[in-house]
C-alpha cells in the first residue's frame, strides 16, 4: 500500500454499534513515544490519513485514527432510525480514549481534530474535561459561520448549509449529495446551527459556549491555504472561543507544504506539519 505501515484494525462498543479504531505500529526507536489520536472530517474515513499517520510516525509519535461514528468501519450506517449528533460524536471520544488507555498510561497523548472531528474533540474536552489528554491539535477546522467567510462568500455558505439542513430533515437522513458523505440527521442539524448562529448548539442541557470558553488545554490550531470549507477566517472564529486555553495559532501555506493544499489534500502533503505537531507534542508538560 504505497509503503506506509499497516495498522492493526480494532473495534469499540457503543449502544447500537462500534467504532473503528486503527492503530499504527510504535515508531522506530521512541519507547513511550506521544500517543496522537486523530478524529477525521465528516464523511471521511480513517484510511484516508494513511500519508498523515506515516509522516506522524516518522517524526516520533505513535498514531491511532478512529473512524467517525456511521463512517468507515463504524456502525451505525446513518439512517432515518439513527438520529445521533454531536452529543454522541464528544462521548465517542471519550469512549475510544477509555479503550486505549493501557496504550496511553503514562504517555503524553494528543487529540488531533480535522474539520468535524476537531469539533468532536474540542466539545469532549468541554464537556467531559480534560483529564484524558494533554493537548489538542485543530487542523483546518473552523465554525462554518456564514458571517465569518471572507468577501461575499458567506452569501452563498448561508442558503447552501440550510438546504442541507432543511433536505436533511425532510428526509431524516443526509444522503450525501456532493456533501459530506451520508450523515445522520442530528449531525447535520448541529453543524448547520453552528454555521447559522456561529455557536455550538446547546448539549443535554449543558451551555457548550461556555464551557468551550473554560477549556485549558494547550492547543495547536493550524489553518490551511485554499481551504474551500474552513478558510483561515473560519479558524480564528472558533479560537475566539477558546478564551482560557493557551492557544498557539499558525497557518500552513502552499510554501511550507511543496504542494498545492485544500480542506483535504493537506492530509497528502503533511510531512512538514506532522514535524510541527511533533514539536507541539514534545514541548507540553509530561505526566
Amino acid at each position: 500500500m504505497n509503503g506506509d505501515p499497516e495498522y492493526a484494525q480494532e473495534f469499540v462498543d457503543i449502544a447500537g454499534g462500534r467504532l473503528g479504531v486503527q492503530i499504527y505500529p510504535e515508531p522506530t526507536g521512541a519507547a513511550g513515544a506521544p500517543v496522537v489520536v486523530i478524529w477525521p472530517a465528516m464523511g471521511v474515513r480513517a484510511r484516508y490519513y494513511r500519508p498523515f499517520a506515516t509522516a506522524l510516525r516518522a517524526a516520533g509519535l505513535a498514531v491511532v485514527v478512529a473512524d467517525l461514528r456511521g463512517t468507515g468501519a463504524s456502525t451505525p450506517a446513518p439512517s432515518r432510525a439513527d438520529r445521533h449528533g454531536y452529543t454522541e460524536l464528544a462521548d465517542d471520544v471519550g469512549t475510544v480514549l477509555a479503550a486505549l488507555k493501557p496504550q496511553l498510561d503514562g504517555r503524553t497523548r494528543l487529540l488531533l481534530g480535522h474539520s468535524l472531528g476537531g469539533q468532536a474533540a474540542l466539545l469532549h474536552l468541554a464537556l467531559h474535561g480534560a483529564d484524558a489528554v494533554d493537548g489538542l491539535a485543530l487542523v483546518a477546522v473552523g465554525i462554518p459561520y456564514w458571517r465569518s467567510y471572507p468577501g461575499r462568500r458567506g452569501v452563498g455558505v448561508l442558503p447552501y448549509t440550510q438546504g442541507i439542513a432543511a433536505t436533511t430533515a425532510l428526509l431524516g437522513v443526509w444522503p450525501g449529495w456532493g456533501f459530506g458523505g451520508r450523515q445522520a440527521r442530528g449531525v447535520i442539524r448541529d453543524w448547520a446551527y453552528t454555521a447559522r448562529t456561529g455557536r455550538f448548539p446547546r448539549l443535554d442541557g449543558t451551555d457548550t459556549e461556555a464551557a468551550v470558553r473554560a477549556v485549558r488545554t494547550p492547543v495547536l490550531a493550524v489553518s490551511v491555504d485554499d481551504d474551500q470549507y474552513t478558510p483561515h477566517e473560519t479558524m480564528d472564529h472558533l479560537c475566539g472561543k477558546l478564551t482560557a486555553a493557551p492557544v498557539t495559532r499558525e497557518r500552513y501555506t502552499v510554501a511550507q507544504a511543496g504542494a498545492a493544499l485544500d480542506h483535504f489534500t493537506w492530509v497528502r502533503a503533511a510531512t512538514p506539519l506532522a514535524q510541527r505537531i511533533a514539536g507541539f507534542a514534545s514541548d507540553l508538560p509530561p505526566r
